[in-house]
């Protein structure tokens, strides 16, 4: 079969869907080649359309294509607040925008199941939604001997001797940056470090409440910014612990990533994490619980390799092999179904 992949717009760097993209064309076009022939932004050809931004551009190829369209779910209105700020005034007009864009698709991928019902609610048939998690390469995201890193170290300006806790996404609201920092004030005999940025600008939800934070945070706390792809696995790699205090995720790839280079898991205690990772994760719902889980973590090599071992088992329930075969099936389901 041939698929024509449309997206535009996921190249802003910093942002996961970008990354689940790019990662679900190397998976692809790295394990199915056998199988699927991949065409970008041309249906030339091809038996149907896959969607993955909501980019105007995108909507009139779907509109345009006399092929059927599957189209991935990465937000919905309830999910953008938090994140980007719009004028009130535009809202609504936005929305409806993206709304009308899934309607219009003979199908939805989501990236977690808690966006199904929601969806139901929007008038979307959950006969035609599909939950796919994400994936990411484990040839890129593995663990690396320390003695080789010396230059990572030296580039962030991190200790290696001393305990560091790592967070990754964009500098955003629902991202719990605040409580990130709130931690490391408490706790300063840790290094923390938060790679990511405001990738979009102005515009990101408290961008100016979160500046000030940021340009006031203890000593013991780093906002690198965005790294590159490639770099970040040498950076996990040189942490400790992968602390998330983010309020609102879809299908976190960072989490992804952190477990496959070898890193154990604090998260906040959600409701998608309870639906998604089958495993006794280290959660929190305060700041308190957050700091108990890190210093056991610090202090404790059996706590330590207990939590590795966790996030070792939700990195093979999300393995390439895994997730491939989710998307075959789907895809061969979907040429059943719609092709002619």
């Amino acid at each position: 079969m041939r698929i024509n992949m449309i997206a535009h717009g996921q190249n802003v760097k910093g942002q996961g869907v970008g990354s689940a993209y790019f990662e679900l064309v190397k998976l692809l076009e790295t394990h199915a080649a056998d199988q699927i022939q991949l065409s970008f932004n041309h249906a030339k050809n091809c038996d149907f359309n896959h969607i993955h931004t909501i980019h105007p551009y995108c909507y009139y190829q779907m509109a345009m294509s006399k092929l059927p369209s599957c189209m991935h779910v990465h937000f919905l209105p309830e999910t953008v607040e938090g994140s980007i700020k719009i004028p009130k005034f535009a809202q609504g007009v936005f929305y409806d925008y993206f709304m009308k864009m899934y309607r219009s698709a003979n199908e939805l991928i989501v990236v977690n199941p808690i966006f199904i019902e929601p969806l139901t609610r929007y008038d979307i048939d959950p006969e035609h939604i599909t939950y796919i998690p994400n994936v990411v390469a484990t040839k890129d995201f593995y663990p690396i001997d320390r003695s080789k890193l010396e230059a990572t170290y030296a580039l962030y300006d991190i200790n290696p001797d001393v305990f560091t806790a790592i967070s990754v996404g964009q500098v955003q609201t629902r991202k719990g940056v605040i409580d990130f920092i709130e931690i490391a004030k408490q706790m300063p005999d840790i290094q923390f470090v938060w790679a990511g940025g405001f990738s979009f600008g102005k515009i990101t939800d408290g961008y100016e409440a979160l500046k000030q934070a940021i340009e006031t945070a203890p000593n013991n706390v780093k906002f690198i910014g965005i790294v590159e792809r490639e770099q970040m696995n040498a950076l996990y790699n040189i942490c400790d612990v992968f602390l998330s205090t983010s309020y609102n995720e879809l299908f976190p790839m960072a989490i992804l990533e952190a477990i496959n280079a070898g890193l154990p898991l604090i998260i906040r205690n959600l409701d998608l994490y309870q639906q998604i990772y089958f495993a006794d994760y280290l959660r929190a719902d305060t700041l308190e619980e957050y700091q108990t889980h890190l210093n056991t973590l610090k202090t404790s090599k059996t706590a330590y390799l207990s939590a590795q071992a966790v996030s070792q088992k939700i990195a093979t329930d999300y393995s390439e092999t895994q997730v491939l075969q989710q998307w075959l099936n789907y895809y061969h389901g979907f040429m059943e179904r719609w092709v002619k």
